[in-house]
């Protein structure tokens, strides 16, 4: 089984790279889990941060959420890229076009992780308007 925590390991773009596109409003143990899942399908994971601040409640700017995803992913930070991506609401593909778009499913307690409610949480105690 691959080390995905070698601090050795070089991001390359040529090489089969999974996509984890999300608002990540905040990243929590759900995504974690998640991207774990992922990462073993190719061995290095672009996470696309989808542009929405501001937008409904999505308190939280790229740059936060970039922080957030590399400190919660920080053993993996030779592994994956976060890239700012306009507010995409559809993927949509023609024909066989060599990749797959593929649902992760994930434990039942994984799967009731949500960000909504962490955010009322932080509101809660004070640590988000």
């Amino acid at each position: 089984m691959e080390n995905f925590k070698d601090k050795n390991y070089v991001w390359d773009n040529k090489k089969p790279t999974a996509q984890m596109l999300g608002r990540w409003q905040p990243w929590h143990a759900g995504h974690q889990k998640l991207f774990e899942e992922i990462l073993k399908k190719t061995g290095q994971v672009n996470i696309m941060v989808r542009d929405v601040k501001g937008v409904d409640d999505n308190p939280f700017d790229f740059e936060t959420v970039k922080k957030n995803i590399f400190e919660a992913l920080k053993d993996y930070k030779n592994r994956i890229q976060v890239t700012l991506v306009p507010n995409i609401t559809n993927i949509c593909y023609g024909r066989g076009v060599g990749y797959k778009i593929e649902e992760i499913v994930l434990d039942e307690k994984t799967q009731q992780i949500s960000a909504t409610k962490i955010r009322e949480q932080m509101r809660k105690e004070g640590k988000l308007k």
